[in-house]
């Protein structure tokens, strides 16, 4: 089975193929959350405002505390999360490297199930998803990491 390589932002997943641990790699899949790329002002027109405080005249947002951005980022991250934990069930791959903006890696750690987790060999804190196939192998180490079973 091959290695995938998972090269993300809040926004935007390419997922590669690499045959061998010395392959070039070959785009599967290529994944936008448009969501994640609207400004504030677009993300919070439909959500609820604020209300007033009761007695005193402070005011409170009704909701959550999470900014919608960072929202729609943890949505991505679980979105790309549940398509990785179908793959690896399917026996897609054997083995992933993990490549994202560094706050988005954080995200896909929380939300990442304990199966794909353990297959994971590598993780680079890199925002390098815009880059060409060729410039994001040569973030990567020469020999891809393997797991010895």
């Amino acid at each position: 089975m091959s290695s995938w390589i998972l090269v993300a932002d809040s926004a935007h997943a390419r997922l590669f193929n690499a045959e061998t641990t010395k392959s070039a790699l070959s785009e599967i899949e290529d994944m936008i959350h448009p969501e994640a790329q609207q400004h504030e002002q677009k993300l919070t027109s439909d959500l609820p405002g604020s209300q007033a405080g009761g007695a005193t005249d402070s005011h409170h947002s009704v909701g959550g505390k999470t900014a919608p951005k960072e929202y729609e980022a943890v949505k991505f991250a679980r979105e790309l999360c549940k398509y990785l934990e179908a793959a690896h069930y399917s026996q897609k791959f054997s083995q992933l490297i993990v490549v994202a903006a560094p706050t988005f890696l954080g995200h896909l750690r929380k939300e990442m199930s304990s199966n794909v987790a353990k297959v994971i060999t590598l993780e680079i804190d890199k925002d390098i998803v815009e880059q060409d196939v060729n410039s994001i192998r040569g973030h990567l180490p020469t020999i891809l990491p393997h797991l010895t079973t």
